[in-house]
């Protein structure tokens, strides 16, 4: 698929600043320096629509990017990031937690997990509690281009093992990315596609 449009809508570090529930949206989380931004920027096409730092914790807003007025796609703010004074990360905690448990028009929540590393204890925590609320369709492992490709199946396996011993992984697709080498781009697309044209469906019947 190829966007045709895509903007940054909204960037909020309070709910009342949140857009209005219009459009369908698909969150990206995960810890900090992950790899969201770049991640984002090859879905989009756009080199610089969100800002790449190698400093963790450069997110500290919810970002909402609005493609072809169809669906957005929310950036949260990176968890892990212990450089912050612990009000303002508990103001992001409160932050993330309020849109993802009160947010009407949110359909789903992509997991973003460094293939290289076995999922942390707060991947896993966020993963469960995503697949409690029926929000995570989709984990993505980023920098796949970091490991030989041989590796990448066996680290895709064991990302599985890891969080099938927490919850029940049907139903969710796990889909290795390199923002670099922009493998992966047509996959996680279409898989979002195919999220938001679900969703359609259902409040159509």
């Amino acid at each position: 698929m190829n966007i045709n449009n895509v903007s940054l809508e909204a960037v909020c570090g309070r709910v009342d600043q949140f857009p209005d529930e219009t459009l369908p949206e698909i969150a990206f989380a995960g810890r900090s320096n992950v790899g969201k931004s770049s991640l984002l920027n090859m879905l989009t096409g756009r080199k610089s629509l969100a800002k790449i730092s190698s400093k963790p914790g450069k997110t500290r807003t919810i970002n909402f990017y609005n493609v072809d007025d169809a669906f957005r796609i929310v950036d949260l703010p990176g968890y892990g990031f212990a450089r912050a004074p612990r009000s303002e990360m508990e103001k992001w905690a409160k932050l993330i937690e309020t849109y993802i448990e009160k947010r009407g028009n949110l359909i789903a929540v992509t997991s973003l997990i460094d293939i290289r590393h076995d999922p942390t204890d707060l991947d896993r925590q966020l993963c469960l509690y995503l697949k409690e609320m029926n929000l995570l369709k989709t984990v993505v492992l980023t920098k796949a281009d970091k490991i030989p490709k041989s590796q990448v199946n066996k680290k895709l396996g064991i990302v599985k093992k890891i969080l099938s011993n927490e919850y029940d992984i049907n139903g969710v697709r796990f889909i290795p990315v390199s923002a670099l080498k922009r493998q992966g781009k047509e996959e996680l697309m279409n898989e979002l596609i195919k999220i938001t044209d679900a969703h359609e469906l259902k409040h159509e019947i």
